[in-house]
């Protein structure tokens, strides 16, 4: 079992480097940012881009993994990512990780913000080519993530790569220098749903979900040993096997906060790993408000619940 952290980019550089550096410190296997352009009731709060965030970590920090959760197609186009993309990686020496998933409809800040196209507008296909593609209705989100995956895929691994689909197009799209780790930094892909799932299992070296019942601590668990059932099925399916892929429980979606104690925290690490996750990821406590706790149980857990684990 690998533990990580993640850590909102709503906080000054001032602040937040310390946050960066005593996940490392404290012996995090890795530590994260939320990929979004706003989040939830934070919308109205300060908030800070994750890619320079992740890059200054990666400049404050020397061990640990670091990463995104998660980047979506709701804001951004594959062919300049991809070179934000290289360029951590790079700085990091080859610690980056990317989280990747299907982005918010209707109702989410990251659609809505433009003015609920999901995008800048435009078709993002080959007309179009800088455009972020918008979604509709009719299910094509998935589609679209589907298709950003694909292309990310190729972007870093092919110099020169051509692309000619139904929401984005590339023409000799270079990829110099390429990855530090080869053929490309890991993607750890979000999914729940059926068509998700296909592109986790598809391109992931890591599956990551936050469960789906948030009624009560235990219908929680069950849908999580559910979707493993069910990602177990992708994986055969594209006959990718289990053990080759890393399972992420993120517990932002629990109905209680998993860092409310360090023994509370060590019964979620215990119960992930039964149902055979390998890496568990949660939220750094705040003050107030979302995600609300003491700072303090996590020199505990530091203590007494992570020197056990991998690092």
């Amino acid at each position: 079992m690998r533990a990580g952290i993640t850590i909102l980019p709503e906080y000054p550089w001032s602040e937040a480097e310390g946050r960066w550096r005593r996940a490392e410190e404290y012996g995090f296997a890795h530590a994260w940012t939320f990929d979004h352009l706003g989040w939830r009731e934070l919308v109205d709060g300060p908030w800070f881009g994750s890619v320079p965030t992740v890059t200054a970590a990666a400049l404050a920090t020397s061990r640990i993994e670091l990463g995104l959760l998660v980047a979506t197609p709701s804001f951004r186009h594959p062919v300049p990512f991809a070179r934000e993309l290289t360029a951590l990686d790079d700085i990091s020496r080859g610690r980056f990780t990317l989280g990747l998933g299907a982005g918010g409809g209707p109702g989410r800040y990251d659609h809505d913000v433009f003015g609920g196209s999901g995008g800048s507008g435009g078709s993002g296909g080959s007309g179009d080519p800088g455009r972020i593609a918008p979604v509709g209705p009719d299910g094509s989100r998935a589609a679209r993530f589907a298709e950003f995956t694909g292309l990310l895929d190729t972007l870093l691994t092919t110099d020169g790569a051509d692309w000619h689909g139904t929401y984005y197009t590339a023409e000799g799209a270079r990829n110099g220098p390429g990855c530090v780790r080869a053929p490309r930094l890991p993607f750890v892909v979000a999914a729940n749903g059926p068509k998700a799932m296909d592109v986790a299992a598809r391109y992931g070296e890591g599956w990551i979900t936050t469960g789906t019942n948030r009624d009560d601590l235990e219908s929680w668990w069950a849908s999580l040993a559910e979707l493993s059932e069910r990602f177990d099925a992708a994986l055969e399916r594209r006959g990718r096997p289990r053990a080759q892929v890393r399972r992420f429980l993120q517990t932002d979606g629990a109905p209680v906060f998993s860092l409310g104690s360090a023994s509370l925290y060590a019964e979620f690490l215990g119960r992930a790993g039964e149902l055979g996750f390998t890496d568990v990821v949660a939220p750094w406590p705040r003050a107030e408000g979302v995600f609300a706790g003491s700072e303090d149980v996590l020199d505990t857990v530091a203590a007494d619940v992570l020197p056990g684990l991998e690092r």
